[in-house]
């Protein structure tokens, strides 16, 4: 759930808005406002369990990436307004992310691979994010609908719990691919990963 925290006098930047984040909670720049991310128990849950994943792989094929769910980014919506975007887990190369080491957790460059958790204000991930994250270059985004909460039109019917990877493609654009039950995820960062939607909702 994301709901609104003050409504600004004036729109705020990226700048601005890094420098005025309250010191606790996850909060988002969105359409010039500051938005605070309520996240369910079973929505951090689902979070730490991918991050752990990904570190575990990052460790075990030596791969030079930094994976974090506490890194903010700045994207642009579809009017070039700045945006600043929280997701659930990041992975973004460790040199980048290591060249200032003084500087706050926000990125200006996109991250390889980034992983939003879809709550009750489904829209944004599938179209806003989507069209942002797109936007900025990120080379993989995945969507992950544990509790099949869009509509059929992206989820089939009977609606199952589902993964999307949205792939960035040589012309820019994102190519969707969808995981559900014992179907195995396929990741062009993570190309070795053993896991499927099913094994995740069981962890």
């Amino acid at each position: 759930m994301i709901i609104a925290i003050e409504k600004p006098r004036e729109t705020l930047t990226f700048e601005k808005f890094i420098t005025q984040l309250p010191d606790e909670g996850r909060y988002e720049l969105v359409n010039g406002e500051i938005m605070r991310i309520l996240p369910t128990r079973r929505h951090e849950t689902l979070a730490e369990l991918v991050t752990d994943i990904f570190k575990d792989e990052v460790k075990r094929l030596k791969l030079n990436y930094f994976v974090s769910g506490r890194i903010m980014i700045r994207t642009e919506n579809k009017n070039k307004q700045e945006q600043g975007r929280h997701p659930d887990v990041t992975l973004v190369d460790k040199t980048l992310w290591e060249s200032n080491p003084s500087s706050y957790s926000a990125l200006v460059s996109p991250p390889q691979l980034v992983i939003e958790i879809v709550s009750t204000n489904w829209e944004d991930d599938y179209v806003d994010k989507l069209e942002e994250y797109q936007g900025l270059g990120i080379t993989e985004y995945w969507i992950i609908d544990y509790l099949a909460i869009a509509s059929r039109s992206y989820l089939g019917n009977p609606k199952k719990p589902t993964i999307f990877i949205y792939k960035l493609q040589e012309d820019q654009r994102y190519e969707m691919t969808s995981f559900q039950e014992n179907q195995s995820i396929i990741s062009s960062i993570f190309p070795e990963l053993k896991l499927t939607p099913e094994q995740l909702w069981q962890l």
